[in-house]
């Protein structure tokens, strides 16, 4: 699946994300790979505070909305507002709804409905894709 690149406000080139990110957030990110479930250490944080894109460090989800889906991935029921996006995925032999960072295109992971309330959504993320920041605040 491709993105087009040109309707987000951060642009780089191929070689320029690859000198950003490690391989396995290239692989990820910018071509929508999917880590392993259970490999991610985010999936296992319930501290406060922010998920950033790892991309570009655009705010995509609150630790107030995530929670263990059990899936071996982090899942959130809700994501900041304007900070996703979303595109239909037909790859493997299905439709879904693929997530990605609004202010980059990087690829984050895919929406479901059988998530909890209030939302009912499951925001199934890739954790390579994220960026977690503590809310100092909250300590």
């Amino acid at each position: 699946m491709t993105t087009s690149e040109n309707q987000y406000e951060i642009q780089k080139t191929e070689q320029e994300w690859k000198e950003n990110l490690t391989p396995e957030q290239f692989r990820v990110l910018r071509k929508h790979g999917t880590e392993r479930a259970g490999t991610s250490p985010l999936d296992k944080v319930y501290e406060e505070g922010t998920y950033l894109c790892a991309g570009c460090g655009q705010p995509l989800f609150s630790s107030d909305t995530k929670y263990n889906s059990g899936t071996g991935w982090p899942s959130f029921y809700q994501p900041l507002e304007n900070a996703i996006g979303t595109n239909v995925d037909r790859s493997l032999f299905m439709t879904r709804t693929e997530v990605h960072c609004s202010r980059c295109g990087g690829h984050l992971g895919h929406v479901f409905s059988d998530g909890p309330k209030p939302t009912g959504q499951r925001y199934c993320m890739n954790g390579v894709s994220l960026e977690f920041i503590p809310d100092k605040s909250a300590n």
